[in-house]
């Protein structure tokens, strides 16, 4: 394959931003760009760190109900955890900590973790692939979203993007996950709204100016080629690279998987990143076996991945404390589904429902949100704990109380309304407002509908270069309701006027299509 043509072929997912001209960086030192990597000093705003426990974890295990414990002995036998090994919460002996937990048992009593009781949603789906996908894109269990939750968030903020960017006012990537691939988290309307880390290793390559080897094959040449081509000449890379060369020491971290990418994520937090959102994974948490040491119910695969979260996030907590950025970075643990009440045969436990939820950092609201889980005193294989809380309204307070999103906006961008949560401390001081101005209009802004919200017609105004253009209504799935503009255009600024009448009141996008350019833009109809 030609390198014209490999370049060509690369998606939009891919783990490495757009090519700025083709410059290499040593190139921007003395360009336009210059003022993107001396904004690193400027004030980040708030930050929220999302870490997945992929697998479904066990709920049950993790925060032992005492008050249920002997109930719970008679369910899960196998696994059960032995109730003088617990660890003890702070002013609430109906609670216990997995022993393996206390660096977040710590966090607890010091006030700065907010347990999130009986987390779930209506009629949940168990397969992991749909749940996950749930939880990510905020949907109901018979509701189908092509974008995440946070995707439609940054799109909210930033609604230009990718117009124009990065830019002065916006010069980091929106959102940063350190994994495989972006995941639908951070999908927005139209594309994703994030950068990409692959891994640790990649992250210190990067900012060193090494490139892992690649296979001496003609593909593998191709593949360096492409790796020396973004190390080169991408722009989130290099303010990347900046940010990092900003932080000289870190707290210590043990030498773990989660605990290498927290710290890669408070590096690029205090280095001065203006990213809003960081998301990283912990896998494993599928626990149908071996879930425990049938010698010793304290340890074994779960044991050792609490551990791993637990030390990893106190770490974290440490080292943004150490570094001075801890007043502006809260985090949040999720897991796709808990597990059932009853073992299994297999000294594990099997898909779940609902399961706690853990929101962590200085400026949360200490303390526990719901009560314990009731369990049955004789449990049966189809017990499950109860929904208490939908995991959207965390979703929601996070967005109202820790981004700052007026409570007239929120459900637009989550497309459902639903109770707020007190996850945040009271006296918690809104940074957003004068920043939310500034990223409303960063960027190129390509199409503008107006009124908006409307009630039967819309005046759509779109900006194009000319040739084969697509305006399109989607709804809040990101199913195609109206194509008002299908044809060949001038270069320059075009109008049309378009009936929406026929469709009921809710959420919808207005998208662009033009050519190499697209931009998405919310749209509310309203009753008339």
């Amino acid at each position: 394959m030609q390198r014209r043509k490999f370049l060509k072929n690369i998606g939009a997912g891919v783990a490495i931003p757009s090519l700025l001209s083709g410059f290499g960086v040593k190139a921007y030192a003395n360009s336009p760009l210059s003022p993107f990597f001396s904004a690193l000093s400027t004030d980040t705003d708030h930050v929220l760190v999302m870490i997945q426990l992929s697998g479904g974890n066990d709920g049950l295990n993790t925060l032992v109900p005492i008050n249920q414990y002997d109930n719970l002995a008679k369910g899960r036998p196998e696994v059960i955890l032995p109730k003088n090994k617990l660890l003890a919460l702070s002013g609430n002996d109906t609670l216990g900590f997995h022993p393996a937990l206390g660096g977040l048992r710590d966090l607890y009593d010091n006030g700065n973790l907010r347990i999130v009781q009986n987390v779930g949603y209506p009629n949940p789906n168990l397969s992991h692939f749909r749940s996950t996908d749930i939880w990510m894109s905020g949907s109901d269990s018979n509701e189908y979203f092509s974008s995440g939750w946070a995707g439609r968030y940054l799109n909210y903020e930033y609604p230009n993007f990718p117009n124009g960017y990065p830019n002065a006012d916006m010069p980091h990537p929106l959102a940063i996950e350190i994994g495989t691939a972006m995941s639908m988290s951070l999908m927005g309307p139209q594309t994703g709204m994030g950068y990409v880390i692959s891994n640790p290793d990649e992250f210190y390559n990067l900012i060193s100016g090494v490139q892992s080897p690649a296979p001496g094959t003609p593909a593998g040449e191709q593949l360096a080629y492409i790796r020396l081509i973004a190390q080169q000449s991408r722009t989130y890379a290099q303010t990347i690279v900046s940010a990092s060369g900003n932080v000289a020491q870190q707290s210590a971290y043990p030498d773990t998987g989660l605990a290498a990418k927290l710290k890669i994520v408070a590096r690029l937090i205090a280095g001065g990143l203006k990213t809003r959102m960081y998301l990283v994974n912990i896998d494993g948490f599928d626990t149908h076996d071996a879930q425990v040491d049938p010698n010793d119910h304290t340890l074994g695969a779960h044991a050792s991945l609490l551990q791993e979260l637990g030390d990893a996030i106190a770490a974290f907590s440490a080292d943004l404390k150490f570094l001075g950025v801890d007043d502006r970075v809260s985090g949040m643990t999720f897991s796709e589904f808990g597990r059932r009440i009853v073992s299994n045969y297999s000294v594990g436990t099997d898909h779940g429902e609902a399961a706690p939820m853990f929101l962590f950092g200085k400026p949360v609201a200490g303390g526990i949100s719901g009560s314990n889980p009731v369990i049955p005193s004789v449990p049966t294989d189809y017990d499950n704990v109860a929904m208490e809380f939908d995991f959207r309204s965390v979703y929601a307070s996070i967005l109202k109380d820790w981004f700052c999103v007026p409570d007239t906006d929120v459900p637009g961008i989550l497309q459902h309304d639903l109770p707020y949560l007190n996850l945040f401390d009271p006296n918690l001081s809104c940074l957003s407002t004068s920043t939310h101005q500034a990223n409303q209009h960063a960027g190129a802004s390509l199409i503008v509908c107006n009124p908006n919200p409307f009630v039967d017609s819309v005046q759509i105004e779109y900006t194009t270069e000319g040739g084969p253009t697509i305006v399109q209504i989607l709804d809040a799935a990101g199913k195609l309701v109206a194509t008002p503009v299908q044809g060949i255009s001038s270069r320059g600024a075009h109008q049309t006027l378009w009936n929406g009448a026929h469709l009921p009141a809710g959420n919808y996008y207005c998208r662009l299509l033009n050519g190499a350019s697209y931009q998405t833009k919310a749209l509310i109809k309203v009753k008339g």
